[in-house]
């Protein structure tokens, strides 16, 4: 069993809570990514940050040799695509936001003059023919700000192209559960973070590059990763995202695997993930006594992992995912234990990593 001692103190917890409530949709990270850097200042010793917003913290910046852990920071949201003479407003994805969990929420749009609230609206139950009800699909939900026409909405500084995300903000159900919108995947730049934390306090410096990757536009095909991973060309590349709990109703577990929050960091097994570096970090959990579980992700793992491995001619690359519930809605929920767990994995895997180290097959 992993150490019982929570490696998880009130600044962290402070600055998760900061970090997840604040907006930062794929396009737009730059707020969410000036909160981190400021976070992960006192851990490293540079920062890196390019034209689309990726951000780059980096213990040990002249060493040739160089270790990446990442995470992603944008989250899903709406873009306005379509304003109508009676002041409604309908919307198109912006990453893979669900359609069905739409109607009645609460939104906020983003626009030069500020936030503006609104709500997706939907007839009521009363107004409905039982037999010929209609579904929310993504083009026939809308969002209504309370204005009677396009030129109240436009005069308000909403406009196509304004980007819109859920305002839900995070809560602790039965005192070891986070939840939120966008913990896809804000907690991982958080528990990349805390890794750099860890190793600074603990006086664990890396003797080689470790670069503290949080990549923007994952969310709509790893892009970020796949620019900074040209940039930086790393040696090896440590990535955390999340991955489905598949013990909930209505998933099915011969299709999906079987996962469940509270049983530890989720280590994965697909084509792009490097067999030694896999298998270094089992080693890592085993030796450290971190429980773990074990997914299969084919042919792709749908993750920044893909982006790091297929780079520069490849990078050895590995996953730790977070088991996550009810991915993509507004209530995304995990289990503190596996934060903190997966946390101790990155840390314990990058510690053991010897200098130089190429996880070739052929040594």
């Amino acid at each position: 069993m992993a150490e019982s001692t929570s490696i998880l103190n009130t600044a962290s917890l402070e600055f998760l809570e900061r970090y997840l409530n604040n907006a930062s949709p794929t396009g737009y990270e730059s707020g969410g990514q000036k909160l981190w850097m400021e976070y992960l200042k006192p851990y490293v010793d540079d920062f890196i940050t390019d034209a689309y917003g990726t951000a780059v913290g980096v213990i040990n910046p002249d060493a040739d040799y160089k270790v990446v852990i990442e995470g992603h920071a944008d989250e899903i949201g709406w873009y306005v695509n379509h304003i109508t003479e009676k002041g409604l407003i309908y919307v198109l994805r912006n990453g893979g936001s669900d359609h069905q969990i739409a109607t009645s929420k609460r939104v906020h749009i983003h626009t030069v003059k500020g936030v503006v609230e609104g709500v997706f609206g939907w007839p009521a139950i009363h107004t409905r023919t039982p037999n010929n009800e209609k579904a929310p699909t993504k083009d026939n939900i809308f969002v209504d700000i309370g204005a009677d026409s396009k030129e109240e909405v436009e005069a308000m500084g909403v406009h196509p192209g304004c980007v819109l995300t859920y305002p839900d903000e995070f809560s602790v159900l039965n005192e070891n559960k986070f939840v939120c919108r966008a913990i896809d995947n804000r907690i991982g730049g958080f528990m990349i973070a805390e890794v750099a934390r860890l190793l600074h306090e603990r006086d664990e410096r890396p003797d080689f590059g470790l670069y503290i990757v949080n990549s923007v536009q994952e969310e709509v095909g790893l892009k970020g990763a796949s620019m900074i991973a040209e940039r930086l060309a790393p040696d090896v590349a440590i990535v955390t995202d999340v991955t489905h709990d598949t013990s909930t109703p209505m998933i099915e577990q011969t299709t999906h695997g079987s996962i469940k929050i509270g049983d530890g960091p989720v280590i994965a097994y697909a084509p792009a993930v490097q067999n030694r570096l896999r298998e270094h970090l089992v080693s890592a959990a085993q030796n450290a006594e971190i429980p773990f579980q074990r997914q299969a992700r084919a042919p792709a793992t749908g993750t920044d992992t893909d982006a790091f491995a297929y780079s520069n001619q490849g990078v050895p690359s590995a996953l730790i995912a977070l088991a996550l519930r009810y991915m993509h809605t507004t209530v995304e929920m995990v289990h503190r234990d596996d934060v903190e767990n997966v946390i101790r994995l990155m840390y314990e895997g990058v510690k053991r990593i010897p200098n130089g180290e190429r996880f070739s097959y052929f040594d």
